[in-house]
């Protein structure tokens, strides 16, 4: 009996020493799970772009950089067109007519340098490519058909329509920088394309290296006759243009029209016009008058006969 009862004491000091381990576990357990979780981890910066998607991003710049300057170019070539006050409006026809003739041009450029541009693998910058892409291409289309052969007779009004046009090319949102915000990785190949960097402006240079062409820099040359125009009377003589001229060469009657970027020559009911410097212009009796030089400040040209 003796020996029961010690065992059945050792039983019951067993039962605590197992509660006693029972409780110890659970509240470890317990404190374990009420424990303020571990902090996540900080995440890592972002990788560097590849130099696809750098390149990726300043075509892209590149592009909005053309696009903006067209639309700041179009509304200046329309306020000065309005402007125009010379007396017979030859003037502004002539600048409408310069216009007409290299805005279409310009707008297909940009809408062509948009379609070049290939994927970048972001999708969000891919659907902003695309859009952009159908918008000026769109316009470019639409304006296909605006040249002065069609023009002619309504160039100044249908300036207005073509500026309307180009003022809608602007970029679909969210934008590139917008874009650039929110997803990291195009962040980074934003902030490295040179063409992204605020202020940045085309080079506009071609042919680096390559003699400029004549009167394309630096003061016009000196005209033989300076603004004598009586000295065309007999078909040869070589002239100062600064805005515009009545010119009898050979019985012949020339208005000519000098504008920034543009030489017009009226005789009778034919109308021709030059860019720059090496246009020539032909008229019925054999006269030629060549484009000798041409900048801001005016145009030499030069009077033939045969």
């Amino acid at each position: 009996m003796g020996r029961s009862r010690s065992v059945a004491v050792m039983v019951a000091g067993l039962v605590l020493a197992v509660g006693g381990c029972g409780e110890g576990g659970t509240d470890e357990k317990t404190a374990g799970s009420s424990a303020e979780p571990k902090p996540a981890r900080s995440p890592s910066s972002s990788p560097s772009p590849s130099s696809e998607l750098v390149e990726w991003a300043g075509d892209m710049c590149e592009s909005t950089v053309a696009l903006r300057n067209l639309r700041k170019e179009s509304a200046a070539d329309l306020k000065e067109i309005r402007d125009s006050d010379d007396e017979t409006g030859m003037l502004a026809h002539a600048r409408a007519l310069s216009y007409l003739s290299t805005t279409p041009a310009d707008v297909d450029t940009v809408a062509g340098d948009l379609e070049a541009i290939g994927a970048s693998g972001v999708p969000a910058a891919d659907r902003l490519r695309d859009a952009l892409r159908k918008k000026v291409r769109s316009v470019a289309n639409e304006l296909e058909a605006q040249s002065p052969a069609v023009g002619l007779e309504y160039a100044e009004s249908t300036v207005a329509d073509v500026d309307r046009r180009v003022q809608s090319l602007t970029p679909p949102q969210p934008d590139l920088p917008a874009l650039a915000k929110r997803i990291p990785r195009l962040a980074a190949a934003y902030e490295q394309a040179e063409q992204c960097a605020p202020g940045w402006k085309p080079d506009g240079a071609s042919g680096e290296g390559d003699s400029p062409a004549p009167g394309a820099t630096g003061p016009l040359p000196k005209a033989a006759d300076g603004k004598n125009y009586a000295a065309c009377s007999d078909g040869a003589c070589e002239v100062l243009v600064t805005s515009t001229a009545d010119i009898t060469a050979k019985g012949t009657k020339v208005h000519v029209i000098v504008a920034d970027d543009s030489i017009t020559f009226q005789s009778g009911g034919g109308l021709m016009q030059f860019g720059g410097a090496g246009g020539e212009a032909g008229f019925g009796n054999g006269l030629k008058a060549t484009v000798v030089a041409h900048d801001k400040d005016g145009a030499v040209l030069k009077f033939s006969r045969p």
